[in-house]
Parts: structure tokens; sequence; C-alpha cells
């Protein structure tokens, strides 16, 4: 194989001229013919049996030449982009210059690759200095949430259900008179006051009996995420078939040692604000982080390829299908749902992936500019710690998978590098 990498005239982008030889395009040829054989019927053989140059003769004699360029151009592809040291961040745009048999198979493809990032002010950047601090209301509104989460239900038959109780309550909406997808439900509890259903409807449930029925109309909001609803008027029909009421523990010594591990509440308290505080310095770090990050790269230059974006935004979409399964719900239905279609979520997800990517290239600019290196020893308890949470321990396979060394040692960098730019930050 011969290749010559050229630059375009377009920043970020080369082209590679691919010369594959002769015999090695020609044995492709005969690995598609022996694939595809069995698919081919001509008079006089029998299915499958027809010599090449029969099947040729017949079909024409580019009959395999696309599948027979697919065989050998990927190879060749990754070739030239590995000896050339390419860092790819478009798909190829092809272009076949030569494709016949008994000849050299010459095509070029043309790539954006990954831009280097112009750093601008980076060191002693200023940014609002951020603090957070456990109160006392936020303890005791832990405590709060500890208290409900173990209140004790007892049902109630004297009384209509009242604000607090929990009812249990069947209902089915209807738009015109007609019921509508996903507004009907049996046996559903519901918490009166906890504004979880549409405004209006736990107003209305109040003051009724066990077994009594009602119509209730209500009005959606018109920023509803189900569109074909958003606005509109509808009437469910609903009947109360149990009420609760909570009755809430006394929050105490006793309380503390029948929801914790602790003695005293005085302990069950200390131990609500450590773990409070360990969530807040968290908090801290990350919004610290992302303040330098977002000032870094406020004044550096960069020229971020359409290939790039497009491959980003191709990521986040793929991550929003794979959190929608776990609801159950599948892209298309929740594009429907939202009333929207994959192309305005690629254009809303824009923004975000230009908005990571600079974060990515101002960073691997600063590991650059500062010599910041990942130790081996660093990248072998990093991998230990994956193995060990993942359950490969025993996984040679893993741990000495040189494409995971490389992803983790990138990520240790990163870090390191983020630390760099808080370190010389200057609060204000």
């Amino acid at each position: 194989m011969d290749c010559k990498l050229e630059k375009t005239k377009k920043a970020n982008e080369v082209k590679l001229k691919i010369t594959v030889e002769a015999e090695k395009f020609d044995d492709a040829i005969k690995r598609v013919y022996f694939k595809s054989a069995k698919y081919f019927n001509i008079p006089g053989f029998r299915r499958g049996k027809a010599p090449i140059q029969i099947v040729e003769k017949y079909y024409g004699k580019e009959i395999f030449y696309e599948d027979a360029f697919n065989d050998v151009a990927q190879g060749a592809l990754e070739q030239a982009v590995e000896d050339n040291k390419l860092e790819v961040v478009s798909r190829p745009e092809i272009d076949i210059k030569q494709m016949e048999k008994g000849k050299d198979l010459k095509f070029e493809a043309t790539f954006q690759i990954k831009p280097e990032a112009q750093l601008g002010n980076y060191k002693g950047i200023e940014i609002k200095k951020i603090e957070y601090n456990v109160k006392d209301k936020d303890v005791n509104d832990e405590l709060k949430r500890m208290q409900e989460q173990n209140a004790r239900l007892i049902s109630v038959e004297d009384r209509p259900a009242d604000t607090g109780d929990i009812v249990t309550i069947d209902f089915e909406g209807f738009l015109d008179g007609k019921p509508f997808e996903g507004g009907k439900a049996e046996g559903h509890e519901l918490e009166l006051g906890s504004n979880t259903f549409i405004p209006g409807f736990e107003d209305q449930v109040k003051g009724m009996k066990i077994d009594e029925e009602r119509e209730i109309k209500v009005t959606f909001p018109k920023e509803y995420f189900a569109k074909d609803l958003a606005g509109k008027e509808a009437m469910f029909k609903v009947k109360v078939h149990e009420i609760k009421k909570k009755e809430l523990p006394k929050i105490d010594d006793e309380f503390a040692k029948d929801v914790s591990e602790f003695d005293t509440l005085a302990d069950l308290k200390k131990d609500i604000k450590e773990k409070k505080q360990k969530q807040m310095d968290n908090r801290k770090k990350y919004e610290t982080e992302d303040a330098v990050i977002k000032a870094v790269c406020k004044d550096m230059k960069v020229d971020i390829p359409s290939g790039m974006i497009e491959l980003e935004v191709d990521n986040m979409m793929k991550d929003l299908e794979n959190r929608l399964k776990y609801q159950n719900l599948t892209l298309e239905r929740y594009l429907q749902i939202i009333d929207k279609t994959e192309e305005d979520m690629r254009k809303e997800y824009e923004k975000q992936a230009i908005e990571a990517i600079k974060s990515r290239l101002a960073l691997e600019a600063v590991i650059k500019a500062e010599k910041i290196k990942a130790t081996d020893k660093e990248v072998d308890e990093k991998i230990k710690e994956m193995a060990k949470n993942y359950g490969r321990e025993n996984d040679e396979s893993f741990i000495k998978n040189e494409n995971v060394r490389n992803y983790v040692k990138n990520g240790i960098e990163s870090e390191k590098a983020l630390d760099f730019l808080v370190k010389n930050a200057k609060m204000k």
C-alpha cells in the first residue's frame, strides 16, 4: 500500500491519497465472490456453482467491486491514519479514482482532524469564590425527611380526605368526553398536598369519603410535557378506596436508634452534618472547576471542525437513548411526547457539544504547556481500582489492555490539569 498525505485549503482538514496493490484488490474480489456465490442463479449451473468469470459476464464485471472496495479500504484507511499519526474527528469523504480488476485500487479519503487550541490567559484567572456550608436548617430538614420516611400509616374511616392524607384512588381522564392515553389508573396512591398531580386535582379530592365517586375538572399546564394535552381542559372520574394518615415518630434518641446505627440524636445530627458538608464540598469543587475551565475557554482560540461537533452530538444522542431505556421509553416515543424531531434535539445539543469539546481541548493544551504527566504507578493503581469495582481483578486482558491504560492515563492527566488551573486561580 502507498499513501500520500496532503493538507486541504480548509482548516484542520487533510486528504489521504491511497493506492492498494492490484493483487490485494483482486484477492478481495475473490473473497467477495466465495461469500456471495450461493446467491447467484445462472442458467446451466447449479445455484452457487457458477465460476467467477461466468458470474461477472452474466451480471457485469463490476458486480463485486463495491464489496471488494469495502473489504480492503477500511484496513487501508486505518493503517494510513496510524502511519501518519492522525487524530481523526470526522467520517471520511471517499473519492474513488481507479477501481478495476487487475489494476491498483486508487482512492482519496478526506478527513477532519483534531485542532490544536491556542491558550490565552490560563494562570491566575479570576473567578468568584464559591463556598457552601451546612446550616442547622439543612440538618433539621434531613431529620424531617427521615421522619416522613419512617412515618406510620393509619387507616382513616370516620372523616373525609384532607391535606397530608394518602388516598388510594381509581381515576380515568377524558378530553371532550373521550378517554386519553395514559389518563387511567387503578389503586393509585396519592398524597394530598404533595403537588405531584395536575394543578387543582388534589384540592378537589380533598373532602371525598371512602367509596365516594366524583368528577373533577382540571386544566393541564401550558408547558405540560405531553403536547397533545398541554393547556387543555380535562375531566377525571375519581373513586376513593382508602384514606390513610401519617403518624410521625418523635425525633429523639429513640428515633436515632431506630433509623441509624447511632445511639443518640446528637450523634445522628453530627453524622448528617458531616455527610452534607462532604456533598457541599464536592459541589464546590465541581462548580469551581467548571468556572475555571469556562474562563480558560473564553480566552482560548480554536477552530472546531464540524465533524467533531457532529460526533459529539452523536454520543449525546446515544447517551439519551440509553437513559430512556431505563424508563422503558424509545427515542421515537420520547420525541413524540415532547413534540420535537431528532433534528431539533441535535440542534439543542450543539451548544453543549461545543462547550464539552472546548473544555477537553483546553485541558489538553494545558497538559502540553505544563508538561503534565501521569506516572505508571498512578495508572496502575487506578486500573486496579477500576478492575475491583468491575469485578475483574483477575482479568489480565482488562488490566493490561492498552486502550484502557490510555483512557486512564488521559483521565489522570486531565484531573491534574484541572487541579493546576484551580490552584493557580485567584478567588475574589
